[in-house]
């Protein structure tokens, strides 16, 4: 049997390597370049050095996108870090109808977020099926302007985000919860463990990297969410743009003919380094023992020597 080339393995990566050169690394680097310049479509780029940052920290509408994302986030993390493990547990046990259950919560994963964000706009409308729902219960004497109001539309996107992902994770909680072993369950019933116990110290921990995986997905996603937002709002981020998300201020500013360009690419930058603060702080969660641990004998090592 004939080995391969040495050069084959290089061969098959190429494609990927190239594709990820030309359509994320290279727009990343420019991205950082163009933030430093006055950069505007139909012209030469002229530096600026940081003045598209000196400014970015004294806008307002700047800060409404930060405070809406960061808010977002807040919103959605826990909520898509706990309740899909709970349905997840449901949904585990073979009970009659539990495949119609499993579909109905997984269903609006494969919807359209702009078709439900459509729907959810219909729904929370001043005349919407809900405010019909809240008056003819008495729980509201006249309509509520959910899509009006900035912190209302803030939690009525993201009650949108959390219907959409909850089935998205439950699927992922149950392949991690397929991997444990059965038998620590057995072991902590004999040991005199009731339900609850058994699921913090039994079932926590066994999906304690997926749940990691988990809340850093849902952090990138709330930081950067956009669709939700926009469907919702009509594309105006609410009232003075004040429930405007980042990416919604980006597109804002950088489109069109008259589009900063330098200045979109400086809040890209901002975005990018918000987004990675949190993302660090989970990775530091699930690898930081064995950092600990190889750090603890690296200074053990030393004080032998």
């Amino acid at each position: 049997m004939k080995s391969h080339r040495w050069f084959t393995p290089y061969l098959l990566a190429a494609p990927a390597l190239l594709w990820v050169l030309v359509f994320s690394i290279w727009p990343f680097i420019n991205t950082i370049v163009l933030s430093f310049t006055d950069a505007r479509p139909l012209r030469a780029p002229e530096g600026v050095g940081v003045a598209n940052y000196v400014r970015m920290f004294s806008d307002e509408q700047f800060w409404y996108g930060v405070t809406t994302s960061v808010v977002y986030m807040v919103l959605c993390v826990p909520v898509l870090t706990f309740f899909p493990l709970f349905l997840a547990l449901l949904v585990q046990k073979k009970v009659p109808g539990v495949t119609f259950f499993r579909t109905t919560i997984y269903f609006p994963v494969i919807a359209s977020v702009v078709v439900v964000g459509i729907i959810w706009s219909w729904l929370f409308d001043s005349q919407g099926l809900v405010n019909a729902l809240l008056q003819w219960s008495g729980l509201a004497d006249r309509p509520i302007n959910f899509l009006v109001d900035r912190w209302l539309l803030i939690m009525c996107a993201a009650l949108l985000t959390i219907w959409k992902g909850l089935g998205y994770y439950m699927v992922v909680y149950l392949a991690a919860l397929g991997n444990l072993d059965k038998g620590l369950y057995e072991a902590a019933a004999l040991d005199g463990a009731n339900p609850i116990q058994r699921f913090w110290h039994v079932t926590v921990p066994g999906v304690r990297n997926a749940m990691l995986l988990i809340a850093a997905l849902i952090t990138a996603a709330a930081l950067r969410v956009f669709a939700e937002l926009y469907v919702l709002s009509g594309g105006t981020g609410g009232p003075g743009g004040q429930a405007m998300s980042l990416v919604m201020y980006i597109k804002q500013v950088g489109s069109g003919l008259a589009g900063r360009l330098g200045y979109a690419s400086a809040v890209s930058v901002a975005l990018f380094l918000l987004t990675i603060g949190p993302l660090l702080l989970v990775g530091w969660l699930n690898m930081g023992d064995s950092v600990r641990e190889n750090f603890g004998r690296r200074r053990n090592r030393k004080a032998v020597q």
